[in-house]
């Protein structure tokens, strides 16, 4: 015999699966708000760039997280290290938040700095001073993290002056991954002028100009400069221990012959962007905004093939620059 549910029941029924819809409604919410389903942060740009250099020179989205743990699976802090009359709230608003949403510990510093850096232009200082500062903060990021290593990513003397540190202060035994963006670790012409320069004995007044300027950072990147010479005094071939990456673009009017930012040594990958992206005019200033060289930052940390080929897209948005 079939029983007719009375409107008092049909109404208790409704109010409880909606109840129940409600709460599972609330479950989700709470699930989707957990750290683990945070929305990835946002990719930065040119625009993001040039209001950070002004206006957050210390503060780039996505790094300095002391409280970051390392996961197995991405157990080494990257270090991202800015190029001369340049800050890190400016040079890593694309790749911090990309290292960070791929579950990396990401730090980043502004070194370098003196009384005409104005608390913005960075990379000013003697190298050897600032591979002094890396050094400081590479173990703050050790003990922070406890990790034995780390990563280190650098645009121009961001290359050098982990260099040195590896090269001359014992830092590459912490060192598991190193990638340089258009690096001047073997100096620069700047298009033959610093050769010009040396031609007519100049140099000397040069430097001597940039110690009173205090922007001596500059000047020690030349291909003749003491500190050049002495980096390499030893034999061109970097220490074994870190596999290292250079990315270099051909149309690098900074430092030059951008062939001279290609090392040598045991685990070295030298690409050249218009090789893999034969349409990407990236210059040397940008560099740190153009997609295929975050992608091959991307594989080399994480012991990708070094004929790795990135997508030919997204490049830098001021061609040659």
């Amino acid at each position: 015999m079939l029983h007719r549910q009375t409107p008092t029941r049909s109404r208790l029924r409704a109010l409880t699966l909606g109840a129940g819809a409600s709460l599972a409604a609330v479950g989700i919410g709470i699930a989707s708000a957990s750290p683990a389903q945070a929305a990835p942060l946002p990719e930065g740009g040119l625009a993001e760039s040039l209001a950070n250099y002004a206006a957050a020179p210390g503060y780039v989205r996505g790094a300095n997280d002391w409280t970051c743990k390392p996961s197995a699976d991405k157990p080494n802090p990257v270090i991202l290290v800015p190029g001369t009359f340049t800050n890190m709230g400016s040079s890593f608003v694309k790749i911090a938040p990309r290292l960070k949403n791929a579950g990396y510990c990401v730090y980043a510093l502004n070194y370098g700095m003196t009384a005409a850096s104005f608390g913005r232009v960075g990379g000013l200082g003697h190298i050897k001073d600032s591979a002094n500062q890396l050094a400081s903060f590479v173990q703050r990021v050790r003990t922070s993290t406890g990790s034995a290593k780390v990563d280190i990513v650098g645009h121009s003397q961001g290359g050098s002056v982990p260099m040195w540190w590896m090269k001359k202060m014992g830092g590459a035994s912490q060192v598991d991954h190193y990638v340089g963006w258009a690096p001047s670790s073997h100096g620069t012409d700047l298009n033959g002028i610093v050769t010009l320069g040396n031609t007519f004995n100049a140099m000397g007044f040069v430097t001597g100009l940039s110690e009173f300027g205090q922007f001596p950072g500059a000047i020690d990147q030349t291909y003749s400069s003491d500190y050049t010479r002495e980096l390499w005094a030893d034999g061109n071939r970097v220490p074994t221990g870190p596999s290292y990456t250079v990315v270099m673009t051909k149309y690098d009017k900074v430092v030059t012959p951008y062939q001279t930012q290609a090392l040598e040594g045991d685990d070295v990958n030298n690409v050249l962007l218009q090789e893999r992206c034969p349409g990407d005019f990236t210059g040397h200033a940008l560099i740190y905004l153009d997609d295929p060289t975050l992608q091959l930052t991307m594989n080399a940390l994480a012991d990708g093939p070094k004929s790795f080929r990135p997508a030919c897209r997204g490049y830098a948005p001021i061609p040659f620059a």
